[in-house]
């Protein structure tokens, strides 16, 4: 299972990206008011991996909730819109957020430029977008989610794939845990042994 967690200002597309990685629809009206945790399963590199796409509510998330739905997910797409500049400076503020709430730097997350299909309104370039990507230490996609359903499939699966890369690092805990007990096992059995 693979937790993804949307995250951006109003009106940047996360509920429509959601959407369209989904059903492969684009619809431009939501109800902004509702938090939404969409599933699925996707095959990524000939692997079947569930997913939840937990998609936050724009008005009115409280610090709160937004720091427990940060614990919950494994990965993070931050989206803005090249058409409004206050929503790429956002997304700083988000990340740090993130790398508090996880207590780690090194938290997946892909950064999406989105609307890219409406150039004449365009207020970031995507030279900023790339640099900040490089600063958080994020991948990074250019897109438009009305446009494109292979680039917003492309943006989550890269997000996926850092996840796994990350999960295959860590070691299961429960296989750690069972070696740790047979090596404590094994010393304390020896040193009693010693003793007697």
């Amino acid at each position: 299972m693979v937790k993804l967690l949307i995250l951006g200002t109003p009106n940047t597309g996360k509920t429509a990206l959601c959407v369209r990685f989904i059903t492969k629809r684009f619809i431009g009206e939501y109800d902004h008011k509702k938090e939404v945790t969409y599933r699925c399963c996707r095959l990524v590199d000939q692997e079947a991996v569930d997913l939840e796409i937990l998609d936050t509510a724009s008005e009115g998330s409280c610090a709160p909730s937004l720091e427990a739905s940060i614990r919950w997910a494994d990965g993070f797409l931050l989206l803005y819109s090249i058409t409004h500049r206050q929503s790429f400076l956002e997304v700083s503020r988000l990340k740090r957020l993130i790398d508090q709430t996880k207590e780690s730097l090194a938290v997946p997350a892909v950064l999406v430029a989105n609307k890219a299909d409406l150039e004449i309104g365009r207020e970031v370039t995507t030279e900023e977008g790339q640099r900040l990507a490089l600063d958080l230490r994020c991948g990074f996609r250019e897109l438009s989610v009305a446009d494109a359903v292979l680039a917003v499939e492309a943006a989550v699966f890269q997000l996926i794939r850092r996840v796994l890369d990350q999960q295959r690092l860590l070691p299961d805990r429960r296989s750690y845990m069972l070696t740790v007990r047979h090596a404590l096992t094994r010393k304390l059995t020896r040193s009693k042994t010693v003793q007697w």
